[in-house]
């Protein structure tokens, strides 16, 4: 069948009221208001069209009395190419949920102030995005600020008498400051390392401020870095979770990596600082340390200070260890010195206990650790990921979302673990939908370890009947694959075109030990390409598992592994999918910004030749093996990714093509090493379908 009549079958199979995410609604400014979507789904199957139709979930607050929460849900609309995030509340209990927004512009950042009675919050509605109060209900808007250059993010001190935001500044010399009389000359004169970053050309950076607030206005504002050609929160991710208020509004916590080039391009190593409002002063809390250490949070008395630190610089995925400082004294205290896994989104307790989230065993939960015993205790568990949460007293309100379902919010017993969904806001589609079984199997590597492997099953499984399976490979590498749900590689999305999908946690994911996650580095081509192919041999032993229709996919890292499998995969597969892979390992260490991740994984530069770790990472690059492919292979990339160039997927291609391999590229110019847009991750997963329907069916 021709390539154009697939696609009318596929367009034809999906049309569903896509267009149900655009309300009638208008505002005086004739914007259609991207809203809520209304599937009709006849058959049960996720297409990418039901795919774009939740509810995105996200940013739950907790009042202050503890009797509401706050949240944000974006919307999509295929047809405008763009998305819309709303405000709602809703009681502890789940009932009386309101939407409290209904505008074209997104808002953002919302939290509660004045004892909960108002909201503060982000929006573009003035042309640039700014910092907007209103009431509890959602009337009364009014701007507060007006930022030169907008604002990225913001909090109120404790006693709601200052704000803290963070907006861009400029960074070096610009090209006209040099040549002023050549205003419109477009070339960029760099004379550093670290002249772009993840998807931008680092022209500005953000700095942290602090203004007054009298209710009205903000004023005095004053950059905490000023003159300090450095970044807080850190690009590429940094947000206001970097940045702490003390109880008392008298200081600023902040992260901050005071490097910059080529120092800056070779280390991770990122501090705590201390600023006093009042006297200006600074003070680095951990000087001593040397990895990364981000994400302060005060306990509630402000006697300490509780954050995320890594030991080693340079290493991005050493154990993300969780320390508090008493602030008196100084002295430190390893909370989770036997906790053999990483910790992220810190909250306190009390002045004793910390909240915590972390993934073992491919699954994300709460746990508690109390800080002067060292005792660590799981509050959660189950097959689903929890993502964050906020404390109300006797419940937890917390983020949840599994391989079969998107985001939603959850309020959850913190001594029995028990949840209840609160939020609700994909109930209509989800019940409309067949997911496909997700079945976890314990597989034993060729060093005769155990190995937890995702299998996820076609809708309607069948098991007198044989499928393809799809391999997919995860990137990072040290990202784990867990009970996550995306919207670009979404098992579920995968199962639904018909095949198993096998999903392992092979070597270098986190969830199972250091041990378990550092073997990976410098080891690209070695056990973790084992593990993968041991899991895809197991299941291509079950009867309803069709071994000669096997294909391979994935994205960055697993973008490599794509790549790397296609030369050494001994005719397994049929077919290969890779998106933003690494092609060309010595080509990708001069191409890449970071250069601390470059150095560690793969151990260093390819022309050190008395360094046999690099020589034998370089000696892995999937292009060495290039004589050995013969399988079809589609290869996707963005050409704003500047984590991995382009130029990686297009080597790709111009080789398979070169060798007379079946291939096939897709590239989108506006794309970084993500596909954020719309009807590009439409157009992905159709390309997705389309390739391996060809080759596997």
């Amino acid at each position: 069948m021709k390539y154009k009549s697939i696609m009318a079958l596929l367009m034809g199979a999906t049309m569903l009221a896509c267009n149900t995410a655009e309300k009638k609604t208008e505002t005086d400014k004739g914007d259609p208001i991207i809203g809520k979507a209304s599937p009709e789904i006849e058959n049960g199957i996720m297409t990418p069209e039901v795919l774009y139709s939740f509810g995105r979930v996200s940013d739950v607050q907790v009042s202050p009395d503890k009797s509401k929460i706050l949240y944000g849900v974006t919307y999509v609309s295929i047809e405008q190419n763009k998305t819309n995030r709303e405000l709602f509340t809703v009681n502890i209990d789940g009932s009386d949920k309101k939407q409290i927004t209904e505008t074209p512009k997104s808002e953002n950042n919302a939290v509660w102030i004045n004892g909960g009675n108002k909201i503060a919050f982000l929006s573009s509605e003035s042309g640039s995005m700014q910092i907007w109060e209103m009431n509890a209900n959602g009337s009364g808007r009014k701007q507060i600020s007006d930022i030169e250059g907008g604002v990225n993010g913001f909090s109120y001190s404790p006693d709601e008498k200052k704000v803290m935001y963070i907006k861009n500044v400029k960074y070096g010399e610009h090209t006209v400051d040099v040549y002023p009389d050549l205003p419109k000359a477009s070339g960029r004169i760099i004379d550093d390392l670290m002249y772009k970053h993840w998807d931008q050309w680092v022209e500005e950076i953000p700095h942290t401020f602090v203004a007054d607030y009298d209710g009205a206005k903000l004023t005095n504002d004053t950059d905490i870095l000023n003159g300090e050609p450095y970044e807080s929160p850190m690009l590429p991710f940094g947000g206001t979770e970097q940045i702490a208020w003390s109880p008392d509004s008298k200081t600023i916590a902040y992260t901050c990596r005071k490097k910059k080039g080529v120092e800056y391009a070779l280390s991770t190593n990122s501090d705590i600082y201390l600023y006093n409002i009042e006297t200006k002063e600074t003070q680095n809390l951990t000087e001593s340390m040397m990895g990364y250490d981000i994400n302060p949070v005060f306990s509630p008395d402000g006697k300490y200070i509780a954050w995320q630190s890594m030991e080693r610089d340079g290493y991005e995925s050493d154990k993300n260890r969780m320390f508090v400082m008493n602030l008196a004294t100084k002295e430190k205290i390893y909370v989770t010195e036997k906790f053999d896994y990483n910790t992220d989104y810190l909250a306190w307790n009390d002045n004793e206990s910390i909240y915590f989230i972390s993934c073992v065993e491919a699954k994300t939960h709460i746990f508690k650790a109390f800080i002067h015993t060292k005792e660590i205790n799981q509050i959660t568990k189950g097959d689903f990921d929890y993502e964050s949460f906020g404390i109300t007293g006797d419940k937890l309100v917390a983020l949840r979302h599994s391989l079969s379902a998107p985001n939603e919010i959850y309020a959850v017993n913190p001594t029995t673990g028990e949840a209840t969904d609160i939020s609700l806001e994909n109930k209509d589609i989800l019940n409309q939908l067949k997911m496909g079984k997700v079945e976890e199997r314990w597989i034993t590597t060729t060093d005769n370890k155990k190995m937890l492997t995702w299998v996820v099953y076609p809708p309607n499984f069948d098991p007198n009947k044989k499928y393809p399976a799809i391999l997919y490979c995860q990137g990072g590498p040290q990202s784990t694959v867990s009970q996550f749900w995306s919207y670009r590689w979404n098992l579920q999305m995968m199962a639904a075109n018909g095949y198993i999908i096998v999903a392992p946690n092979r070597r270098g994911l986190p969830g199972f030990g250091q041990e378990w996650l550092e073997q990976i580095s410098k080891d690209y081509g070695g056990q973790n390409m084992k593990d993968y192919l041991t899991a895809i041999d197991t299941l291509a032993k079950e009867p309803f598992v069709d071994e000669s229709k096997l294909g391979c996919t994935g994205a960055s890292y697993g973008g490599f592994s794509t790549y790397w499998l296609a030369g050494n995969h001994n005719k397994r597969f049929k077919a290969f999918l890779a998106h933003a892979g690494i092609f060309n390992l010595e080509a990708q260490y001069l191409e890449t910004e970071e250069m601390w991740f470059a150095n560690w994984d793969l151990g260093g530069s390819f022309w050190d030749r008395n360094n046999s770790i690099a020589q034998r990472s370089y000696a892995n690059s999937p292009h060495k093996f290039i004589d050995k492919w013969d399988t079809p292979i589609m290869i996707t990339h963005g050409e704003l990714d500047y984590r991995i160039l382009a130029s990686q997927g297009m080597m790709a291609f111009n080789a398979a093509k070169l060798k007379g391999i079946p291939t096939r590229m897709l590239i989108f110019p506006n794309e970084n090493h993500w596909i954020s847009q719309p009807q590009n991750g439409i157009l992905f997963q159709r390309e997705f379908a389309h390739w391996f329907d060809t080759f596997l069916k």
